[in-house]
């Protein structure tokens, strides 16, 4: 991966990447640069065969504040296709990380606002500290949530978007998990820390092709209508991937009382 302006990434051995945000004078801010770059990112460990699991993550005080002032200023002076040039890249990072094929856990340690939101609802598991504010803030600069909604109404559900997309008012982190923006608390970041390699620890014990088709499998089904045509489709599913040699590894590991091979070795 070349060189990065806005982001660092770190490798953990056990298979592990973690994405770090590294604008803090900015509050993490993106801009231009920054878009772009998550997105080359999450393409390239997404298909990176080392990479097991994503953390997003961030350095400083606030986790995302969402879009970059200068970068809002030179928009102000776009033309509607500039405009939706740029919005397009937006909707390519954040779909780059929705649609991830490996596990995204998004470790939030401040605030988040605005396209921050996006980012957090985009990750497959997130979890905060319990000190975190998060606001949909769109509507004090006179603009909408347009290219995020996808992602946070999935995430909080369409009643509670009505109230927070058009209010403006900050959530505390305790409200975040409450409504579905968030999956757990942690008091501060060291345990918060302990949390996110639980849970990525966990994750390293099952499948990777498994859990590719679990998130393409939640996608297909979610909100569809319990029809003969969905039913089919969920019976191929499993059909398929039975026949798979990771599927196969996994039941012989399993009967057999043994580790499967993709887990990771024992610190024992």
């Amino acid at each position: 991966m070349p060189d990065l302006q806005t982001l660092r990434i770190e490798y953990d051995p056990r298979g592990i990447a973690c994405v770090r945000f590294a604008r803090p004078e900015v509050h993490n801010a993106f801009d231009e640069t920054m878009i772009r770059e998550v997105i080359e990112a999450f393409r390239d460990l997404g298909q990176e065969a080392r990479v097991r699991v994503i953390v997003i993550a961030a350095e400083g005080k606030s986790f995302c504040a969402g879009a970059d002032l200068h970068w809002m200023r030179r928009a102000a002076g776009y033309d509607e296709e500039r405009n939706r040039e740029d919005a397009g890249e937006l909707a390519l990072m954040l779909n780059a990380i929705y649609a991830c094929p490996k596990p995204v856990i998004a470790r939030v340690q401040g605030n988040a606002f605005g396209g921050g939101v996006g980012v957090v609802a985009a990750a497959d598991i997130a979890v905060g500290v319990g000190t975190a504010v998060f606001s949909l803030s769109e509507v004090r600069l006179g603009i909408i949530p347009a290219v995020i909604s996808p992602y946070v109404i999935e995430a909080i559900g369409a009643r509670h978007a009505r109230r927070y997309f058009v209010t403006a008012e900050r959530l505390s982190a305790t409200e975040a998990q409450r409504i579905g923006l968030l999956h757990e608390l942690a008091a501060d970041e060291i345990e918060l820390d302990a949390r996110i390699d639980a849970i990525a620890s966990a994750l390293l014990q099952n499948g990777p092709k498994a859990m590719e088709a679990a998130k393409v499998l939640i996608q297909a089904v979610a909100q569809k209508p319990l029809e003969d045509e969905l039913i089919e489709d969920t019976v191929e599913r499993i059909a398929q991937i039975r026949a798979t040699a990771e599927a196969k590894e996994g039941i012989a590991a399993f009967l057999e009382k043994r580790p499967p091979a993709w887990a990771p070795a024992s610190k024992e």
